[in-house]
């Protein structure tokens, strides 16, 4: 989620995964108060919640013009199904758990497709169709053009997910996507932002960017107020203390997070992949 404020200094909240009055899980922009007391009162997920502010100069880089038009343009559109489950498949075979490999996938998505062919189709056919460059083909007609053009499953799933596709419900943004596309829009990651697809960021992917408060004596002096160790950022919420391995570390680069391995258990990521 994102923190913004209007122009009247009202503090809003812009989120990918909000569930609205049908169940349905969609963008939404939303006063804090309201905002807060949903995860207060009403989130029964038990959330932790961690506040990551910008650092001074990132903040004045922050076209917020830019970013309240991206925010309102994307609210009300669904949840970023369709790429959600392609940010973290970068390599044919650096990135699946043991013993998950592409053929695995393949089965169940096979399976799953025949199960709940209406679901296969927003998880899953509609990105790889994209990837093919093709339109309205199942999972069993794309692996058949797949075999057709001499390549292979796995590679397809490896082909980075661009920020300018427009699926058949408009663009798809997942919760992390639609925070990093915002930061993306407000431009901060000029000069470089043409080369950066924030679909293919994964919620450590964001976290460890560059981008966040450096120095904890400009922190909110209520910041980790309940907590005996203070953290580089500010906790609000959660029983437990939220590590984030890596924060606030890595500047962006060029096709950022598009070729990265993540085998457990090291998860071991090399430089500028």
């Amino acid at each position: 989620a994102v923190f913004l404020k209007d122009s009247e200094g009202k503090l809003w909240v812009g989120e990918s995964g909000h569930e609205n009055e049908k169940g349905e899980d969609i963008i939404a922009v939303i006063p804090w108060d309201e905002w807060w007391d949903l995860e207060l009162n009403k989130d029964d997920s038990n959330p932790h919640i961690a506040v990551l502010p910008l650092h001074p100069d990132v903040r004045a880089k922050f076209n917020e013009t830019a970013a309240w038009e991206y925010a309102l343009s994307m609210a009300g559109k669904p949840y970023g199904y369709h790429n959600m489950l392609f940010s973290w498949i970068d390599t044919i075979d650096g990135n699946y758990p043991p013993p998950l490999d592409a053929h695995l996938v393949a089965s169940a998505m096979t399976v799953w497709s025949k199960m709940q062919p209406e679901y296969a189709a927003n998880l899953w056919n509609e990105a790889l169709n994209k990837r093919l460059g093709t339109k309205g083909l199942d999972l069993s007609d794309i692996l058949v053009e797949i075999e057709k053009r001499g390549s292979s499953f796995d590679q397809l799933l490896t082909v980075p997910e661009q920020d300018d596709w427009i699926y058949s419900d408009g663009k798809s943004t997942s919760c992390i996507a639609f925070v990093l596309e915002m930061y993306k829009e407000a431009g901060l990651f000029d000069p470089i932002a043409d080369s950066i697809q924030v679909t293919e960021f994964t919620i450590k992917d964001a976290y460890t960017l560059r981008f966040f408060e450096n120095n904890s004596s400009r922190l909110p002096k209520w910041c980790n107020d309940a907590d005996n160790v203070k953290l580089p950022y500010c906790q609000i919420l959660g029983k437990y203390r939220m590590e984030l391995p890596g924060f606030n570390s890595m500047d962006p680069y060029p096709h950022m997070n598009e070729r990265c391995p993540s085998k457990p258990p090291k998860y071991s990521r090399p430089p500028n992949c």
